[in-house]
């Protein structure tokens, strides 16, 4: 019989009352190691675990491996307690890339920052956002008067993109979503789909007049006159997903809801 394909466990929960129950129980049959030693990392708890434990592990080679015992689970696995060591031998990778966000100030101070789930811009007073959007070096939307707009990757596209009435782009999909937020004009621009190697470069027009923010998942900049997004493909995090986890199933009811 072969070895099993990971056998040190750390194991992070989003320290609700119901996480961290889960959590003794898995450590009590299973064992834990400390994250140094470990060569898997399981997260107990909904998706934004799952985004900070991308965001802690970024730079450690760690797959994770996500059940899920929170509010949202889109890209958790479901829970069960029996089993966990056959699951993880026969999880499915997928490979995560963030989007690496530069941002602009009025100042010129300039702030760099990866997103595992968006890009996001957001008017910081009463006054719409006017903002510029080139693709590549190519402008491709001159005046768009907003709320705001989001750049999403396919694990954020079923956040904030969705609220938003972005579309949902199933993992492994080589395209970011360009999602606008309340679009006052062109009043029918819906956004876009870009592909993933592309270059976003969003340009804050009378930044004065209308101060606008700029956040790549929770690391936030204000005051902004550009930004530029794009995939950061020397960083990575291995996403594990059990082979029945059915996302695709969940993503096709979610765009038939209302």
């Amino acid at each position: 019989m072969s070895e099993p394909r990971f056998q040190r466990i750390a194991f992070v929960s989003s320290q609700t009352p119901e996480a961290d129950a889960a959590r003794e129980r898995l450590v009590a049959r299973y064992g834990m190691v400390a994250e140094e030693e470990a060569d898997v990392v399981v997260a107990l708890g909904g998706d934004g675990l799952m985004l900070q434990t991308l965001h802690r592990f970024r730079e450690r080679d760690l797959p994770i491996y996500g059940m899920h015992r929170g509010s949202v689970g889109f890209l958790m696995n479901t829970y069960r307690e029996e089993g966990l060591v056959e699951r993880l031998s026969a999880a499915q990778s997928v490979t995560i890339h963030p989007l690496m966000m530069e941002a602009v100030t009025s100042s010129g101070m300039r702030h760099r920052a990866p997103a595992f789930n968006e890009v996001s811009l957001l008017r910081q007073s009463y006054q719409a956002a006017k903002l510029r959007i080139s693709i590549d070096g190519k402008m491709r939307l001159e005046e768009l008067i907003c709320d705001g707009v989001i750049v999403a990757t396919p694990a954020g596209s079923t956040a904030y993109n969705l609220s938003a009435h972005g579309p949902i782009l199933p993992l492994g999909t080589a395209l970011l979503a360009l999602t606008p937020i309340s679009p006052f004009r062109p009043r029918r621009w819906r956004g876009a789909l870009v592909p993933d190697r592309a270059r976003i470069d969003i340009a804050v027009m009378e930044a004065d007049k209308r101060p606008v923010s700029a956040a790549a998942d929770h690391f936030e900049v204000r005051d902004i006159i550009a930004v530029s997004a794009r995939l950061d493909t020397t960083s990575s995090v291995d996403m594990l997903f059990d082979p029945d986890h059915g996302l695709d199933e969940r993503i096709l009811r979610e765009q038939f809801v209302y």
